[in-house]
Order: C-alpha cells, then sequence, then structure tokens
C-alpha cells in the first residue's frame, strides 16, 4: 500500500532511508507458491472489493462488506478470508478490475507543487488495478493484484496474499490453520485497524502528508515477502506468527517496485499476532496485538556491517453491531509504538553529518481512530481522528522544532448505490463516490511554522472527492 508505497507519506521527512533483498536459495524456495499463483488464472472459482468473490460465493457485496464495498470486512467477510477465500457457489470468472478517479484541493497551493500534478485543485487517476483471485478445492485460494499508480505512472505487483488452509479440531474447537504468503505485514489480516486495511480505504499521494510514521504502516508493502502461519480456534481466538524478507534488487525492480527503498531486510523480520473476537452489546467486538522487528540496511547498502533496527508493537480493537435493514455502527481503534536506532543511516550520513553510528534513535508513538454510520448500505458516515508523537532530533526531522508531531480529523461521505448487486451492469459491477476532507492540527511538528518558511500546519487542509469504480 499504499504506498503501497506509504500512504502517510514518506519515513523521513528529510532523507530516504532504508531498502530489501533475498539469497538464492530463499528466493528458489518461493518458486512453489509462484507456481501457485500461475494455477489459480487456470481455475473458474474461488481486500478490497473484489466483484469476482460475487461470482464465486454468490452473495452480494454486503454480505461481506460494511456498506456494500470494500475493504471493511464484517464477520463473514472475516472468515471467508481466513479460509483462504475458498467459499464457493459455483463456476466463476476470477479476474476484477478497481479504478478511482479523485479531485482534491488543498487550502494552500502546494509549494513545490506535486511531481505528478500542480500546485492546487488536482485531478488524477489515483490506481487502476486489476485483480486475479480465487481458490482451488477447499484448501488453497487467494488473490494478486496488479497496479497502475497514476501519481507515479507506472505499473506494478501490488498486493499478494496466497493461502493454504485446512480445518481441524484443538482444543475442543472447531479451528482454522493456514499459511500466508504475502508482500506486506498486515495485508492478511481479517481486521481493519491494522496498517494494510485501515481507514481512510481511498486516498491520493497528491496532496502533501506528515513525513513521521511507523515502519509497519506501510515502507515493508509491496518490497518484501514473507511467510505466516495462523490458527484461528473456534472462532473467537486468532494466531499468526511468521517472517519477512527481501527479495532481489532485481526482481523487485521487474515488478515495478524502487528495491532501495527503504533498503532490505537483514535476515529476516518477524511477525506476530493475536486477537480475540466475540459478542459485545449486540455486535461483534475484536481487541488484538502486532508485532514486526526489522534490520533494515538502508538503500541496500553494505559498506557497513550496520543496520537500521526497528521495533514496532501495537493494540487494536473494533466493535461492529447490524442494526437492520442495511445500517451498520462500527468503530475501529488502533495504537502503535516504535523503537528505532538507525545507526547505519548515521554512520553512512543518510540522517546526520555521518560518521557517527548514535545520531537518531526514534521513538514513535501513532494512534488512530475512527466511527462510522452506514444508512440501507448505501450513505456511509466516517468521522476519523489520528496523531503521531515522538522525541525531537533534528537530525531526522527537519523544521524549526526537530519534532515528527502531527495530528488531525478526517471525515468521510460517500455514497454506495448498487450494494445489493442491482446495477445496471449486473451484480458484479459496483461503485462507491465521495467527499472527504482532512483538517490538520499539527504537522512535522507544529501548528505554525512548521518548516520554518511560514508554512501552517492548516495550509495542507485537502478536501477531496472521488469515484470508486468495481467490475
Amino acid at each position: 500500500m499504499p504506498e503501497r508505497t506509504s500512504p502517510e507519506g514518506s519515513r523521513y521527512e528529510q532523507k530516504p532511508a532504508c531498502g530489501a533483498k533475498l539469497h538464492r536459495a530463499a528466493f528458489l524456495a518461493q518458486l512453489p507458491f509462484a507456481a501457485l499463483a500461475i494455477i489459480l488464472t487456470m481455475f473458474p472459482p474461488p481486500a478490497k472489493a473484489v466483484p469476482a468473490y460475487v461470482d464465486q460465493t454468490g452473495l452480494n457485496c454486503q454480505a461481506c462488506h460494511v456498506g456494500g464495498f470494500g475493504p471493511q470486512l464484517t464477520p463473514m467477510g472475516r472468515q471467508f478470508k481466513i479460509e483462504g477465500y475458498t467459499m464457493r457457489s459455483g463456476a466463476s470468472v476470477p479476474i476484477s478490475a478497481v479504478g478511482e478517479v479523485s479531485f482534491t484541493h488543498t487550502r494552500k497551493n502546494q509549494s513545490p507543487p506535486p511531481e505528478a500534478g500542480k500546485a492546487n485543485n488536482n485531478l488524477i487517476l489515483d490506481r487502476g488495478s486489476l485483480f486475479l483471485t480465487g481458490g482451488i478445492g477447499q484448501n488453497f485460494g487467494g488473490f494478486v493484484e496488479v497496479a497502475y499508480d497514476g501519481a507515479e505512472k507506472a505499473w506494478m505487483l501490488d498486493m499478494l496474499d496466497l493461502r493454504a488452509v485446512t480445518k481441524r479440531q484443538v482444543f475442543g474447537q472447531d479451528a482454522v490453520l493456514g499459511l500466508s504468503l504475502n508482500n506486506f505485514p498486515t495485508v492478511q489480516d481479517p481486521w481493519n485497524t491494522t496498517p494494510a486495511w485501515g481507514f481512510p480505504y481511498s486516498q491520493t499521494t497528491i496532496s502533501r502528508t506528515p513525513g513521521a510514521t511507523p515502519l509497519i504502516n506501510g515502507k515493508l508493502g509491496g518490497n518484501t515477502l514473507g511467510l505466516t502461519a495462523y490458527a484461528w480456534i473456534g472462532q473467537k481466538f486468532y494466531l499468526e506468527g511468521g517472517a519477512y524478507s527481501s527479495p532481489r534488487a532485481g526482481t523487485l525492480q521487474w515488478i515495478g517496485i524502487d528495491p532501495n527503498d527503504p533498503g532490505d531486510i537483514k535476515g529476516l523480520a518477524p511477525y506476530g499476532r493475536v486477537a480475540w473476537q466475540g459478542p459485545l452489546s449486540g455486535g461483534t467486538a475484536h481487541v488484538g496485538a502486532y508485532f514486526l522487528q526489522a534490520r533494515i540496511r538502508p538503500q541496500r547498502d553494505r559498506t557497513t556491517a550496520l543496520s537500521d533496527r526497528y521495533t514496532d508493537f501495537g493494540v487494536d480493537a473494533s466493535w461492529q453491531k447490524a442494526l437492520g435493514s442495511g445500517d451498520a455502527l462500527s468503530a475501529q481503534l488502533r495504537y502503535t509504538r516504535e523503537n528505532g536506532e538507525l545507526q547505519a543511516s548515521c554512520m553512512l550520513g543518510f540522517v546526520g553529518p555521518g560518521g557517527s553510528a548514535d545520531c537518531a534513535r526514534t521513538r514513535l508513538s501513532e494512534v488512530r481512530g475512527d466511527i462510522s454510520y452506514n444508512w440501507r448500505s448505501k450513505i456511509g458516515v466516517t468521522v476519523g481522528a489520528f496523531s503521531t508523537t515522538g522525541t525531537a532530533n533534528s537530525n531526522l526531522y527537519s523544521g524549526p522544532t526537530g519534532k515528527p508531531d502531527s495530528n488531525g480529523l478526517l471525515a468521510q461521505l460517500d455514497y454506495t448505490p448498487w450494494a445489493a448487486g442491482n446495477g445496471p451492469l449486473g451484480r458484479r459491477a459496483s461503485m462507491r463516490v465521495g467527499v472527504q476532507y482532512t483538517a490538520y492540527g499539527k504537522f512535522d511538528g507544529a501548528r505554525n511554522n512548521y518548516d520554518g518558511t511560514g508554512v501552517n500546519a492548516s495550509d495542507n487542509n485537502a478536501l477531496r472527492v472521488f469515484t470508486w469504480l468495481a467490475f
């Protein structure tokens, strides 16, 4: 993501640091999974709202997605994902297309203007995607997304989630046991509180966003490959563990990904996830925690034996209630804490003056939350808040304060006319139109004059109108 490069902006405001790579033996070990992706194209069966799943399951979008349009999942949608996308009612065409166009106006002109647009009032194709989706029998399934980034004007292999699943008894409870081969930590997660699928679900890179963000928020999205194992026990307890590594630079370039941003992982980056889901006040609640630790060689530079070390730990919670007649109420919250030591970036001069390994120790805390109401699976209203804080360090963060602090509010109003599958082009066709407004209280360390040139946080306030189509 995305993001897919990072939807939150670059990892640091001053300089790009960090990258990705994999040893040949590990790469060869991935070939069976690549074969699985090819096999998926040969079978007609069996995220974002992917219309091919409508054909596959025989269900309308609103059965699995809040408001009848992805990616926010209902409890049934979560179960479908955990079971490896294998539920089906008959044969289907396993290909979908998704496109998103938006117009963005910022309170003040952006200076300098974005590379892909003007200083203000930008109309842009944010994204166009082709999805290959499906399942083989009851044990294999997944999706592969190839995307065109309108801001970068480039194609890429964006998201990947291939699964092998089985059903067993664990501690006397029905359980789903699975493996996920994926390329974005948290893309495999069934809840919409973790970074890959969190609100806002629709976004653009054409307007300026804060620079400081935890590593798990997307900086390893698309440029890594990981294998995780999970267990879903009694439809209540979720346990997952695995690790990520970095493909070879040539492989990433071939699939349209920058191999040097943020760099390559040294060894393996362990990932863990635990969660509980159950009934609460007539709805469905969940609480959970997640963990990622990575040692990164910035820009794939190996001239030192050092690496940048990141440890991200987070907790999250959500509650969702169906109110009848298609209405739904939901709330989501996550907190992430990152501790980092950028020894390699410091020594190499990517951060600070160079020559010293102790110029940058990061302490970031991020909180994000949102509340939404969806009326008749057609009209949705969401209000969200976000805040990032951390210790001051002028080697990492530019501006008078040298702080990473940013916060603000984001509101969205959207309309989904064909959630029940009653569109003029059949039940596979779906559309969402919406309006977003983002208001910043702080931006990259301050409310006023955050960059030392007189620019205020509120100058980046953005009004965005979007249309999201899927078929």
